[in-house]
């Protein structure tokens, strides 16, 4: 099934920060940041285990449990299960050292087989508060976690995960499934099976004003050809485009700081925020189906809303491709 015929609208929630991602959040304030998600009328919502150890989705459920399950979208994530022992040593998340260093202290199984994966959206489930979930996404089997063992782990969702989703999504359990990751290189692998094949993918900060090109390269015209759909994940760049310091869940090197200056440049000269810059452009290429932002803050997500719905003039798009800051093959909206 096409995401764009399951998401009910072109805006959504992401709730990674939730999962005390970098720092700690207070609970009434993340609770208060669902809530103003829900009342600005966003009724797609993402999480996953892997965030804060269950934190996110506990978070997430708190206020989504109370709302009719038939009003709004769900998607989770299998690959990691939570224990209900605690962790004694420091996780090894790769290229991500310390992203839910603020979570949950429970352990993390980390493993993309087909027990586990039905284990996984188990514990969504007991966590969320709700009977089921919309989309599932097989998350992080990529090089960022995983370096060159990366391959190892797609072959174990290929045998584990891949098939108990299509299997769920042919019983009419789940309406959808595909990869939820940072690289495009494991869905380019997964589009090229013979086997089942997943109805969309979650891509986060590939397809951001900052870090583009490699998705348009091989990634995007496969996925347009198959007719599999985009969820567009860090549209922000993990913050450095909304006004934020961290890029790729990093303090933002200095070639980053210079190229968003200039965009702030261009925005402050058509008199746009670089939000709307960064939302609207997320969704102009046609495999788009939905955007992400994450918040912890309600005040975000009115900036979100208000962003996506901001009048962008063409001279903007215009004047961002003369100026060299996107790709020659990106497509921009309005045509420009």
């Amino acid at each position: 099934m096409s995401l764009q015929t399951i998401l009910p609208g072109r805006l959504g929630f992401g709730t990674a920060p939730l999962g005390n991602m970098f720092r700690a959040i207070p609970d009434e304030d993340a609770r208060a940041t669902v809530e103003a998600a829900w009342d600005q009328g966003i009724r797609y919502y993402d999480t996953a285990p892997f965030y804060g150890a269950g934190l996110a989705e506990e978070r997430l459920g708190q206020v989504l449990s109370g709302k009719p399950r038939d009003s709004y979208v769900l998607s989770s994530k299998v690959g990691r299960v939570i224990l209900d022992e605690h962790e004694t040593e420091t996780p090894d998340f790769g290229e991500k050292g310390g992203l839910f260093e603020h979570g949950n202290p429970n352990k993390v199984l980390h493993e993309w087989t087909a027990d586990a994966t039905e284990r996984s959206i188990e514990g969504s489930l007991r966590r969320l508060g709700v009977d089921r979930l919309d989309i599932v996404w097989v998350h992080d089997i990529a090089q960022d976690f995983h370096g060159d063992a990366w391959i190892q782990k797609f072959e174990e969702a290929r045998t584990g995960a891949f098939r108990v989703l299509s299997r769920l999504r042919d019983e009419g359990v789940i309406k959808a499934w595909g990869l939820g990751v940072n690289k495009t290189e494991p869905i380019e692998l997964t589009l090229a099976l013979d086997e089942p094949q997943p109805d969309g993918f979650l891509l986060a900060g590939r397809y951001t004003l900052l870090d583009h090109a490699h998705a348009l390269q091989r990634l995007l015209p496969l996925a347009q050809e198959q007719g599999v759909n985009m969820v567009v994940g860090g549209p922000y760049s993990s913050g450095v485009l909304a006004g934020g310091t961290n890029f790729e869940y990093q303090q933002a090197p200095p070639e980053i700081v210079e190229r968003v200056r200039k965009l702030t440049e261009l925005t402050d000269k058509h008199g746009i925020s670089i939000k709307a810059a960064a939302l609207q452009f997320s969704l102009a290429h046609p495999a788009s189906a939905a955007v992400i932002p994450g918040a912890t803050r309600p005040s975000r997500i009115a900036e979100d809303t208000a962003a996506l719905a901001e009048n962008v003039p063409t001279a903007f798009w215009s004047d961002l491709r003369a100026g060299g800051l996107v790709s020659p093959a990106a497509p921009l909206p309005q045509g420009a």
